[in-house]
């Protein structure tokens, strides 16, 4: 059924549809956006698994200072949609 399913002529037209879909404009600012998901996501993945190693740390002592507030960027550099993270302090052990 699917024997010759992927031919050079198949990716030339769905490439022509999907200009004719969106339009030749709208198709830089669609990749513009998902590159900028793609790279809040992988900052939101790496600050998870940061937490998780810092979780299993020892609890600071009331001597020491309490942690910076971390800000969170969608790329390195890019401070427009950057935003601050509130970090839960907990004083108990678990």
């Amino acid at each position: 059924m699917f024997r010759n399913g992927l031919e050079p002529w198949h990716l030339v037209i769905l490439i022509l549809v999907i200009v004719v879909v969106f339009g030749s404009k709208k198709l830089p600012d669609m990749a513009r956006s998902l590159g900028k998901s793609a790279r809040i996501l992988k900052s939101e993945a790496k600050a998870m698994k940061d937490d998780g190693k810092q979780s299993a740390a020892p609890a600071p002592s009331a001597e020491e200072p309490a942690p910076a507030q971390r800000t969170i960027q969608a790329a390195p550099g890019d401070v427009t949609s950057s935003r601050p993270v509130n970090e839960p302090t907990d004083t108990t052990q678990r």
